[in-house]
């Protein structure tokens, strides 16, 4: 008989952790994937989820987006440019009994399946693609891997093309041609300004040769500028209608 107290305290203690290690709580963003006997009978919670001891097997998937950093990858563009791109993936799982039952290691898929389709694409772009279309790339890269994943229950939100290593070579090159397309640019500015300028002068001149006080005003104003110059030797231009007068004179005493 006193061994009986004993033999019940020892049940009620096994009891205990037969139904604490049944009970499990899942967060929010979590869900639990049971197998019972090896089959698998679905997902369950947040919240408290009850298993049967010993029967069924739990495994934790969690929902979150996961940001995973795809490593260096050596590319060669279609244009023959050797280059080393990484990027970084945003991804979620949607499915937990596909990510657990469909693949192995959804994290490890997923790396590997980045990695192949990053060099695969962007052997498919030439260089000034990969640098003035990098959002047309991206949204081609996220489609892809998104494609692929969605078996394993896994939804690719986005990808981005993170960093760009050009060879030493090839950036010397780049920085050649963007100096002479600023050039370019700078004397085609020029030549505008040129055009635009002689239209002025052609139209001011058309303007003088109607009005003869025109030119008598801008050669005042010409000397009111050399004046204000303070020049030790000041040049005085003198008008050729000045000095026609006495020329006609010097003629007509010749004859």
């Amino acid at each position: 008989m006193q061994d009986f107290p004993v033999f019940i305290s020892v049940i009620i203690a096994f009891l205990v952790i037969v139904i604490a290690s049944a009970l499990k709580i899942l967060r929010e963003y979590e869900r639990a994937v049971i197998f019972r006997l090896g089959r698998l009978i679905g997902a369950k919670g947040p919240g408290i989820i009850f298993l049967i001891p010993i029967v069924d097997r739990m495994v934790r998937v969690s929902l979150r987006t996961v940001v995973m950093d795809v490593p260096e990858q050596d590319v060669i563009t279609k244009d023959n440019v050797s280059l080393k791109v990484n990027a970084v993936v945003y991804f979620r799982v949607v499915q937990a009994e596909k990510a657990i039952v469909e693949v192995e290691n959804f994290l490890f898929a997923t790396s590997q399946l980045s990695q192949t389709t990053l060099r695969s694409v962007l052997g498919q772009s030439q260089l000034d693609e990969l640098l003035a279309e990098r959002e047309r790339i991206n949204q081609k890269l996220q489609m892809i891997i998104d494609s692929q994943t969605e078996p394993w229950g896994i939804k690719v939100s986005n990808v981005e093309v993170k960093h760009v290593d050009l060879p030493p070579e090839m950036q010397r090159a780049m920085a050649k041609q963007a100096e002479a397309e600023r050039e370019r640019r700078a004397k085609v500015i020029h030549a505008e300004g040129e055009f635009q300028a002689s239209k002025k002068l052609k139209d001011a001149a058309d303007i003088i040769a109607t009005e003869p006080i025109a030119l008598q005003l801008r050669f005042l104003q010409t000397l009111t500028e050399v004046a204000s110059e303070k020049n030790s030797t000041t040049i005085f231009p003198v008008p050729i209608d000045l000095l026609t007068p006495f020329l006609n004179k010097g003629k007509k005493k010749d004859s």
